[in-house]
């Protein structure tokens, strides 16, 4: 595996905010991509969002992957927003990954980018 190729560094962070309410769900959002479906494009995060969101349902697998999943919906409004991965699968850990868990919907979110033009 190149290191190239699995390097975070120069990912832009961003707050991330729910398109239903516009309420700030994460400061700390990378733009992402999921492991099982490269098509599927996605906002990530590392810290568990606090005072944001709130699991919602039962926990499920994937078909793609063994990943073991809940839901997660805006506290403010009630939507779903996107879902935490509760167990990764052994392939999802060995594949490149960043260490977020806490996976957020691109139709149900939106970024801010954290810093100006200038840096």
């Amino acid at each position: 595996m190149s290191t190239s190729s699995c390097s975070f560094e120069d990912r832009c962070v961003s707050i991330l905010c729910c398109k239903f309410c516009k309420q700030v769900l994460s400061s700390r959002g990378m733009k992402a991509v999921l492991l099982a479906d490269t098509e599927i494009d996605l906002f990530s995060t590392d810290i568990p969002p606090t005072n944001a969101v709130d699991f919602i349902g039962r926990c499920y697998f994937t078909e793609i992957c063994k990943c073991k999943l809940k839901d997660i919906a805006c506290l403010k409004c009630g939507n779903i927003v996107g879902y935490h991965v509760i167990v990764p699968c052994c392939s999802c850990l060995l594949s490149c990954n960043n260490g977020h868990f806490w996976m957020f919907h691109s139709q149900a979110v939106y970024d801010i980018n954290r810093l100006d033009a200038t840096g």
